[in-house]
């Protein structure tokens, strides 16, 4: 009988965040120094948002200011799609295509514990097939 994975099974754990009242060029520094493409955005600890480098480009490009005068607040998205450490990751890899989402942020008590990217799907495919290939030779 095939185990079902979960999202917990294959997230970073512990993902780095950033607090709200930053600006724009704080989380652009934060991503450029640590290599990730997506920030949990926190007030308090609790998760209000999410920035991802798609985000600060387009600001860049579009907006006319300096990413340094540019509150994080204005330019996270507000609602990012979260999921519990226990859900399905067929579930959640769905939802991420159907909605062309590069990240789900996991939330177990309101406290962010995760975050599953596109990134991690494709490593989970790749083990996927693998193991498909190992079993069948």
């Amino acid at each position: 009988m095939a185990q079902t994975l979960l999202v917990q099974d294959l997230m970073t754990r512990s993902p780095l965040t950033i607090d709200a009242s930053s600006t724009v060029a704080d989380a652009k520094r934060l991503m450029k120094r640590t290599g990730v493409r997506h920030l949990p955005v926190t007030d308090e600890g609790a998760l209000v948002g999410l920035i991802s480098d798609r985000d600060v480009k387009l600001i860049e490009a579009h907006s006319g200011a300096s990413p340094a005068e540019i509150a994080l607040a204005q330019a996270m998205s507000r609602a990012p799609w979260t999921v519990a450490p226990s859900t399905p990751l067929e579930v959640a890899v769905r939802h991420m295509a159907r909605h062309k989402l590069g990240s789900s942020v996991v939330v177990d008590n309101e406290q962010v514990v995760g975050i599953f990217t596109s990134q991690d799907g494709l490593r989970a495919l790749a083990q996927l097939l693998a193991s498909s290939r190992a079993a069948s030779d």
